[in-house]
């Protein structure tokens, strides 16, 4: 695949990206593509190595390598290279329901595990997928393809995140009838208030959302259902339920002065701030008032780096973002050799931007809060943050993060973000349904199945699995499509 003598002519070449004192002045997505020929040469850098990592999907060690979609790389990073770009997004497409989506906010797995980051910089494949998928909307190719036969079975789709759009997509492709229900106001959960603008704006969801009306699906928003609409309604009106829910509990941090003001969940902060930016530019007063003030961030991963990227573009003051863990290596350890996901310390546009802004890492490590400070009127001034160290616990063998005697000080905080990650799934839907739930409050099902503890009631995506990638969520909703369609019909050629 692609040239064989590629990955020693060219070398690895991104496109542009705005530069962040620039880019901070708005929410507009800042990477810029190549141009055409320039992206061919990209392709020609996939190596025709004989074990492709980058479609594998496998866990290593307890992390994914490779694609979990098993995205055909090789097959149309070669097709790029040649420029036929009409055939890269017809292999694309087999595979992925939503490339648009994942070129954008996928953390690249696949590059991860190219052969070429042996020894150099990995094929751009992220790069490559989005150049695939933006041309194939620009000339044409994406066109509604409503089914031709209709099944006359009815599934409900509860939830319109990545797993449950992949999901209704493929179910409504087999000629089911398939109604997506979603509380908020827009369709997109995760997608569309998870995730803010700068890493995937929303017309790109709403022009996706617009071909599968098209194509026969039919949205419901602001229906809650748990609440507005019960469990017994929906399994009465239709022949299968699927929830796509996700694992949206936050984990919570308890320490004296929590109900502090100016403390919100990071999910809450997104949602607001992406909500007023859509629907009146930021001009609604809904989001809180950040500018001139501190604001902390504990947790990292995505959220985390996402609300420092967005204190920053709102007017903070100062951004501190804190860490439990300590501080991964530059380079891969020895005991983490490739293919392995690497475990190393990143730079993400926030941590950039925050460099650019305030002259350093926003991150501090081995850290948590252990008090929230606030006045006599209630208001949040300041955090009480202690240092943590690594201790095994005799019992169990497991290292566990311990605070250090007398290592507490106080840093100033207007307003905080907890990032701390997700407990689950939503207890009222849960309880609704009546589903059994694993000891993390995941929805259960046999296993490696979707089928739940009850009857015509099946699960997907963060609700099933836990928190984790929208790569993920999309392969869920597409196996738990065809589970649903092979209890429906008795086969399925999904």
């Amino acid at each position: 695949m692609g040239k064989p003598t590629g990955f020693l002519e060219y070398q690895r070449v991104d496109g542009a990206c705005v530069p962040p004192l620039e880019r901070i002045r708005n929410f507009n997505e800042f990477h810029r593509g190549l141009a055409p020929k320039e992206q061919q040469l990209q392709g020609a850098r996939c190596m025709a190595c004989g074990v492709p990592f980058c479609q594998s999907g496998r866990m290593i060690s307890g992390m994914a390598s490779g694609c979990p979609l098993n995205n055909l790389v090789p097959e149309w990073n070669d097709l790029v290279y040649h420029g036929n770009w009409e055939q890269a997004y017809y292999r694309l497409e087999k595979t992925n329901c939503f490339p648009e989506f994942t070129s954008r906010v996928c953390p690249a797995l696949c590059e991860a595990a190219c052969t070429c980051n042996l020894n150099g910089d990995p094929v751009a494949t992220k790069a490559n997928e989005r150049a695939i998928i933006e041309n194939a909307w620009n000339t044409g190719l994406i066109r509604p393809n409503p089914p031709k036969i209709r099944t006359g079975k009815k599934v409900a789709v509860v939830g319109s995140g990545p797993s449950g759009l992949a999901a209704a997509m493929q179910l409504n492709r087999r000629g089911h009838q398939v109604t997506v229900f979603e509380r908020h106001d827009r369709i997109g959960g995760l997608l569309r208030y998870g995730i803010p603008n700068m890493k995937l704006e929303k017309d790109v969801i709403d022009r996706r959302i617009r071909l599968m009306e098209e194509e026969g699906i039919t949205f419901v928003t602001n229906t809650d259902i748990g609440k507005d609409r019960k469990a017994k309604e929906l399994l009465k009106e239709f022949d299968r339920v699927l929830l796509c829910c996700g694992a949206s509990h936050p984990r919570d941090i308890q320490a004296p002065g929590r109900e502090a003001k100016g403390i919100w969940f990071a999910v809450d902060f997104l949602r607001t701030v992406t909500k007023s930016l859509l629907d009146s530019e930021l001009q609604d007063g809904q989001v809180p008032k950040i500018r001139g003030k501190h604001v902390v961030v504990i947790g990292g991963g995505d959220t985390g780096n996402d609300c420092v990227g967005t204190a920053i573009r709102l007017g903070a003051k100062s951004v501190v973002q804190l860490e439990m863990m300590p501080q991964p290596p530059l380079t891969r350890a020895e005991n983490n050799p490739w293919p392995e996901w690497p475990r190393v310390c990143k730079i993400d546009y926030g941590q950039e931007e925050a460099i650019a802004v305030f002259g350093h890492d926003p991150r501090i490590y081995q850290a948590t809060v252990s008090e929230f400070i606030k006045n006599k009127k209630g208001d949040l001034t300041h955090l009480k943050i202690v240092h943590l160290e690594p201790q095994k616990d005799e019992k169990t063998g497991r290292t566990v993060m311990t605070p250090v005697p007398e290592s507490e000080k106080q840093i100033p905080a207007d307003l905080v973000l907890i990032a701390a990650g997700f407990l689950g799934a939503e207890k009222y839907i849960t309880d609704d349904f009546q589903v059994a739930l694993t000891a993390r409050t995941n929805v259960m099902t046999d296993d490696g199945g979707y089928q739940t503890s009850v009857p015509n009631v099946f699960t997907a995506g963060d609700m099933h699995r836990g928190q984790s990638l929208v790569v993920w969520a999309i392969r869920e909703g597409r196996e738990a499509a065809r589970t649903v369609d092979e209890s429906l019909m008795g086969y399925s050629n999904l």
